[in-house]
């Protein structure tokens, strides 16, 4: 049976075949701009497709333009959402369905690491979350990505460049100033999560950054794990049968 995954974030679709070892395949990616997926995104995928599992956080518009366009090739249709336990994971929040989706899904992907982890998404947002080795949501942290946080001082100022500088701990011109605060800002955040999340566990968390702004964090965090398909890694946990579900 081919069975494919699809992660519609909010400035990016992500694409992968599902391996007969329950992981993603080769990653696709194309970007949007909110409002349609990029135009001949799906010339590259298999005239038919058994089953397509599809998770998104992304308008309501665009999710509906996913779903019309898979409708014209896959037998059948699943559309992941956040319940309140899962294969052996427990969320913390009393109701699940204001946790978004993509957390969700990367937290299942943690637990069949194995092991805690804190997970770290760079995206719009900075999602920080904490699961321990028996599978408990202890909860995480929101805040806007060094990207927004430079976007949003330029829209209240517009002298503040929304791009450009490097990070130095202590800049000599604005825009290494501006790059050094906004990136410095997300890695106290994490830092001070990551030394909370030891406490917490007791022990060793393993720290695993996704999303399209990781990269930037990844030379500043001591063995931090660069997992980009982490969402499709816990989408691709989501499809595994009603057996494994529990």
């Amino acid at each position: 049976m081919s069975a494919w995954l699809f992660d519609l974030g909010n400035s990016r679709l992500k694409a992968a075949p599902l391996g007969e070892d329950g992981l993603p395949g080769d990653v696709l990616a194309f970007a949007h701009d909110g409002m349609a997926l990029a135009a001949g995104w799906d010339s590259v995928l298999p005239p038919r497709i058994d089953a397509a599992h599809v998770a998104s956080v992304a308008a309501p518009a665009l999710r509906v333009a996913l779903l019309d366009a898979l409708a014209a090739r896959a037998g059948r249709i699943s559309l992941a959402s956040t319940q309140p336990a899962w294969a052996g994971l427990r969320i913390a929040y009393a109701e699940p369905a204001k946790l978004g989706v993509d957390r969700f899904l990367t937290l299942l992907a943690a637990r069949r690491r194995g092991g805690a982890s804190l997970l770290v998404g760079v995206g719009t947002a900075l999602t920080i979350d904490l699961v321990d080795a028996g599978g408990r949501h202890h909860g995480g942290r929101i805040a806007p990505s060094p990207t927004m946080m430079r976007e949003a001082l330029h829209a209240r100022a517009a002298q503040l460049p929304a791009v450009g500088g490097g990070y130095r701990v202590f800049a000599a011109d604005t825009g290494d100033a501006l790059a050094s605060g906004c990136l410095g800002a997300a890695l106290a955040l994490v830092g001070q999560s990551r030394e909370a999340a030891v406490d917490a566990c007791g022990g060793p968390v393993a720290l695993l950054l996704h999303g399209g702004g990781a990269e930037a964090l990844l030379p500043h965090l001591a063995d931090a794990v660069h997992a980009p398909a982490l969402v499709l890694e816990g989408l691709a946990c989501w499809a595994r049968p009603d057996g494994a579900r529990r």
